[in-house]
């Protein structure tokens, strides 16, 4: 067993062990390298703050640091009388990330806002034009910043599945001569007018739709995302629709469609129906005419979809909790 003076040597070599299993792949790099985007030279972060000029961090240099930070917990719990507790930890680094990009998009959202009510509202005034700008920039900083956010969560999710065996699941102008617009004001539609496009992109995809639901003890990961990739060969624009579950079938799912860079959409029931609630999300989503389904033995709402998609005619991938391989827990 190798000894330490001190905490510092220690460090090291948890460093120099983390980086020879590092998961800072083509695909991380490519995620990251698309995300930390400088749209412009300067950026605003707030309302009240003047533009200034700030880079973006370095994405590999924030890459290296998620994989420390994520992954050093595990190393330096295990095979301890702590181990237990990595898993849980780890997951709380990852949902800070997870809800600090949700926060940030908040406040993205309410500068987008404002800025649409400053396209809608001419004034030709230099000191509504310097406001415009200045709050288009500080919906671009905000979005820009939020990516980021997004790519080294999707990073440390990464880390956190290859460690536990687990997904994570949580809770991006033109001048007109016409009188009466500025530049501006053209700049500023058309930035609105782009990223309405993306969000809605993001939130309502459009494109053939596979369903997947499941029970929420579920664990084998690879039985699934075997089938998935399967399906992806014969309908590589599809988007996965879940039932929302933040664990088990539903988990699995959108942690496949994450790492195969696949769109998904998460559709949760209505409380406020009550009872009916899951029956009615059911529903909806054989509304959708999916092109495939795959249904995990669960409850009986599983059952129903089951039922209502081989109503439909949808083509039905059945898996029973008997076809799972045995967990297999860590030593």
């Amino acid at each position: 067993m190798t000894s330490f003076n001190t905490f510092a040597d220690l460090g090291q070599h948890l460093i120099a062990e983390r980086a020879s299993r590092a998961t800072y792949d083509d695909g991380v790099a490519d995620t990251y390298d698309g995300s930390f985007v400088e749209t412009s030279e300067l950026a605003k972060l707030t309302f009240v703050d003047a533009p200034e000029a700030m880079d973006m961090p370095d994405p590999q240099a924030c890459a290296v640091a998620i994989e420390m930070i994520v992954g050093t917990i595990f190393d330096v719990l295990r095979d301890s009388r702590m181990e237990e507790f990595a898993q849980q930890l780890a997951w709380g680094v990852v949902n800070s990330f997870h809800m600090t990009a949700r926060l940030t998009e908040g406040r993205e959202d309410d500068a987008a806002k404002k800025l649409g009510d400053l396209a809608r509202n001419y004034d030709p005034s230099e000191i509504y034009a310097v406001e415009l700008e200045e709050t288009q920039l500080l919906t671009q900083t905000l979005q820009g910043c939020r990516e980021a956010l997004e790519a080294m969560r999707d990073h440390a999710s990464k880390v956190y599945h290859v460690e536990t065996g687990r997904p994570f699941t949580a809770t991006r102008g033109s001048q007109v001569a016409r009188t009466g617009v500025t530049a501006s004001q053209i700049n500023a539609r058309d930035y609105l007018a782009a990223r309405n496009r993306q969000r809605r992109e993001e939130f309502a995809p459009e494109g053939p739709i596979v369903v997947v639901s499941g029970g929420m003890e579920w664990h084998d990961h690879e039985v699934l995302w075997e089938r998935l990739d399967a399906i992806r060969e014969r309908v590589p624009e599809m988007i996965v629709a879940t039932t929302g579950m933040r664990k088990g079938v539903d988990a699995i799912a959108t942690s496949w469609a994450t790492a195969r860079k696949v769109k998904s959409i998460a559709f949760v029931p209505d409380r406020r129906l009550g009872q009916r609630a899951a029956f009615v999300r059911n529903e909806n989503l054989v509304k959708l005419r999916p092109v495939e389904a795959m249904v995990c033995e669960g409850s009986g709402i599983q059952a129903n979809l089951a039922q209502r998609l081989r109503a439909a005619g949808v083509p039905l991938h059945i898996f029973r909790v008997a076809q799972q391989q045995p967990l297999v827990r860590r030593a």
